[in-house]
């Protein structure tokens, strides 16, 4: 059995305003109704996979497993990491708590991100590597290049060049070594010469074999990453990496602290198509545009547009473009991009400059996603404010009350369990209840179906800092929403 170990942190920067700090590219329907996080999830799935593990933050833990539930992938473990640390600690952090269980198993590592439209010629991937890994190798899967990259890094083979016949089988072949992204000239060369491959970030390895690399290579990690592991404790179903002893461990990615070290290095070229989605050029490339070069998404509409992408977030939100020619054009309900398609590798210069000046689009995504479901904000005023919530089927939100704002609730889909003080009502569609001022109140959904409510709040102070917590299913400390 290969367990996948699937790396599910990232800032979201380089397809913003869609994609946030708050809610990276992996969980966003980005490319049909599947997040990327679910596809991932199901292509490293079937009779040779265990259950999947996931690297991933506290923020995203109830998203983890709430989009595994959703897709029909049971989860194996999810470990918290208390703090991003690039991709060596997480690798080695996911090897040392699978030695307790299976140290001759085999792991396959891979970002949570990635599109790979064939999924049965991944795992046909897989396969050709596995005897490899198996044997002691290091295996990574290599893309077959299209064009010149500069912004990968490169796989260079061993033997003659490569031939992508339209017969091309994966087969397991030599790695001479890791090469760093290159400019465009080294990029032309390496892309005509037929030996190198684009490095995807995805391995395949047992755990054995990992963990005697990271003591020959990046024996400074061993010690924090075993403590984090020795001294975490489980969590609602999730393991909590300690984090003191993870604090100590530098950050630095597994190419830089093993790949480019070690001697025991295999390749699987991939030719079946591949994407990092580093970009709304990548999207637009994916999604397929017309004959004139054009794709649209969600309430958009192109007028005489070529080589163009135009996608509305938001089903109130018309998008219309006209005489368009290179761009990108994205709007959400709070930001709308407008660049051209040259300078899609600059969106994170957006990023940078609206957190210069401290605009919550910056990193903070619209909808506020919860262990219970989500929120957004509708309407703001200076003393009021309208949100719409939507709880999962057998949610709850926290017990608590407010100092400083009083709450007024509508329910206008399912049916509502709501506590107020030492009243407990079942409110239903088109029925409210109040919530006074200081009231010691709960909010559950205890049907089949989600439940959506609009609530109005109005008070002196109505920051999500607001709220005394009195129990949560949830664990959840003081101050966040819900």
């Amino acid at each position: 059995m290969i367990t996948p170990v699937l790396l599910c942190g990232g800032s979201g920067t380089r397809l913003w305003p869609l994609s946030r700090k708050s809610y990276p590219k992996q969980f966003v329907p980005l490319l049909g109704e599947e997040t990327l996080f679910q596809a991932s999830a199901r292509r490293l799935s079937g009779a040779d996979y265990a259950a999947p593990m996931v690297l991933t933050n506290s923020d995203f833990r109830f998203i983890v497993t709430e989009q595994l539930s959703a897709a029909g992938i049971d989860p194996g473990a999810v470990l918290i990491e208390p703090a991003g640390r690039n991709t060596a600690p997480a690798v080695l952090a996911a090897a040392l708590y699978l030695e307790k269980t299976d140290p001759e198993g085999l792991m396959l590592v891979a970002p949570s991100d990635h599109v790979v439209p064939d999924a049965e010629a991944f795992r046909a991937a897989v396969a050709a590597g596995q005897g490899a890994a198996a044997a002691g190798q290091i295996v990574t899967f290599g893309i077959k290049p299209t064009h010149a990259e500069t912004g990968y890094g490169y796989l260079e083979l061993d033997g003659d060049p490569l031939q992508f016949t339209p017969d091309f089988t994966p087969h397991a072949i030599g790695l001479r070594r890791f090469v760093e992204k290159p400019g465009v000239a080294r990029a032309e060369e390496m892309l005509a010469s037929g030996q190198f491959l684009w490095n995807a970030g995805i391995f395949l390895f047992s755990v054995k074999t990992i963990l005697d690399a990271f003591r020959a290579h990046a024996p400074d990690l061993l010690d924090p990453v075993r403590a984090a592991i020795t001294q975490g404790a489980p969590d609602l179903g999730f393991f909590r990496l300690d984090p003191g002893a993870w604090e100590g461990c530098p950050a630095i990615s597994i190419d830089y602290a093993v790949m480019e070290k070690a001697d025991n290095l295999t390749a699987v070229p991939f030719a079946a198509g591949w994407s990092d989605l580093g970009g709304w050029d990548a999207v637009w490339r994916e999604a397929g545009p017309d004959e004139s070069g054009v794709v649209t998404s969600g309430p958009a509409t192109a007028i005489d547009c070529e080589n163009s992408l135009i996608r509305s977030e938001d089903e109130g939100l018309e998008v219309v473009g006209i005489g368009l020619k290179d761009v990108i054009a994205v709007a959400m309900p709070d930001a709308v991009l407008v660049a051209d398609t040259s300078r899609a590798q600059d969106v994170k210069q957006a990023v940078a400059a609206l957190k210069a000046k401290s605009a919550h689009q910056a990193e903070a995504f619209p909808k506020d996603h919860r262990p219970w479901g989500w929120f957004e904000s509708l309407v703001m005023g200076e003393r009021f404010q309208v949100k719409r919530i939507h709880v999962h089927p057998g949610a709850a939100l926290s017990l608590q009350s407010h100092h400083h704002r009083s709450e007024h609730w509508i329910v206008v889909e399912g049916t509502a369990k709501v506590t107020v003080d030492d009243e407990v009502t079942l409110v239903t569609e088109n029925q409210s209840v109040y919530i006074p001022l200081g009231a010691v109140h709960r909010l559950e959904n205890p049907g089949k179906v989600p439940m959506v409510l609009i609530e109005v709040q109005t008070g002196s102070y109505l920051g999500e800092d607001d709220i005394i917590r009195h129990e949560d299913l949830y664990a959840r400390g003081q101050g966040a929403r819900g």
